[in-house]
């Protein structure tokens, strides 16, 4: 009998919790999908020199812009906490649990900060660690790297250069033509599939 009331108590909590939590989910989802900031809008930063890319990942003028700075509370509002605690704190994902780790379709990585075109899929390889890896950037202008000496370890970061936002690391184990990897956190990046212009061509 007790069982039975408290799987009740439990049922009816359930179904008050329940919408609550679509809810939650629901705005986080649509938080995600947010449009992204045109790349080549202004900020309030030093200017920077960056080459635009359309959706077909065809490249157009190469523009000087001010680079987007926000305060941390501004990126708060902007980005889901796991963008937040990558992008903006230098934070790593685990590997394997990024949303485009594995991911082989067509198409471009655009900064989930500033739109900015950082990679696309035809740079891109399994390079077995759980990360999106790429033997190049998309244009090398539009990122730039600084040393990383977090954790006792000297390494590359790799941050882009419209905003700043930590995006991964830069290591020589890649593959040819480049031998470079650069090994980037899905949750700095939104994958933009190509138009389909660029799939028929």
């Amino acid at each position: 009998m007790f069982q039975s009331v408290q799987n009740q108590r439990i049922s009816r909590r359930a179904l008050l919790i329940t919408p609550f939590a679509f809810a939650g989910f629901a705005a986080m989802a649509t938080r995600r999908e947010r449009p992204l900031p045109d790349p080549e809008q202004n900020g309030t930063g030093d200017e920077v020199e960056l080459t635009m890319f359309d959706n077909a990942g065809n490249s157009g003028a190469t523009v000087r812009v001010r680079k987007l700075v926000h305060t941390a509370p501004e990126w708060k509002k902007e980005l889901t906490v796991e963008e937040f605690a990558v992008a903006r704190q230098a934070g790593t994902e685990p590997p394997y649990s990024g949303r485009d780790w594995n991911n082989e379709r067509a198409g471009l990585y655009r900064c989930v900060c500033c739109g900015n075109a950082l990679y696309q899929s035809r740079e891109k390889f399994d390079s077995g660690t759980g990360w999106p890896s790429f033997w190049a950037p998309i244009a090398p202008e539009n990122i730039r790297t600084a040393e990383d000496r977090s954790f006792g370890v000297e390494r590359t970061e790799v941050l882009c250069r419209k905003c700043d936002a930590h995006l991964g690391h830069l290591f020589d184990d890649g593959p040819k033509p480049t031998g470079l990897r650069y090994c980037m956190n899905s949750a700095a990046m939104r994958f933009v599939p190509f138009t389909a212009s660029a799939l028929s061509s």
